[in-house]
């Protein structure tokens, strides 16, 4: 019987634990499922830097910023040059915002909102293709030191 038990984990268990990588996060909502292939942006250099000075990134890939503790977020587009559609994510990998389409080069700021842990850059319009809402949720590696809504 103990055998069997552990076949069943391996084989119910093991592929969703194989889905976190650190060069990829997937969301899933009502509308469906995704992932993207990122970069990771976690220290204030990175951060700071972002997407700047690229002039196109590929359909499945994205930047994701990553705080040490959740903290209100505010993104610009100063010289970005493509548009970008921002996801603001808890602790726990729940997106609490949506921007749409930011518009490259852009000053004003691009306010997320309170205890955000992590942002999700993708192409601007993805969002919306998708079905990306408020609400999604977002599996990564970075989720598992708090109450992940879809751990690894």
């Amino acid at each position: 019987m103990r055998y069997l038990i552990a076949i069943m984990f391996v084989v119910c268990v093991g592929p969703a634990m194989a889905t976190c990588r650190k060069d990829s996060v997937q969301l899933r909502g009502n509308w469906g499922e995704t992932h993207f292939n990122i970069e990771i942006a976690d220290t204030a250099e990175t951060r700071s830097r972002g997407l700047m000075f690229r002039d196109s990134m590929r359909r499945g890939d994205g930047m994701l910023f990553v705080y040490e503790e959740p903290r209100r977020a505010s993104f610009w587009m100063k010289n970005t040059l493509i548009a970008l559609d921002m996801l603001f994510v808890d602790r726990s990998g729940t997106v609490k915002h949506v921007h749409h389409q930011a518009i490259p080069g852009n000053l004003a700021a691009i306010d997320g909102g309170d205890q955000i842990f992590a942002v999700l850059e993708i192409n601007g319009g993805l969002a919306k293709s998708y079905g990306i809402a408020v609400g999604s949720q977002m599996q990564h590696s970075v989720f598992q030191g708090g109450p992940a809504v879809w751990p690894c």
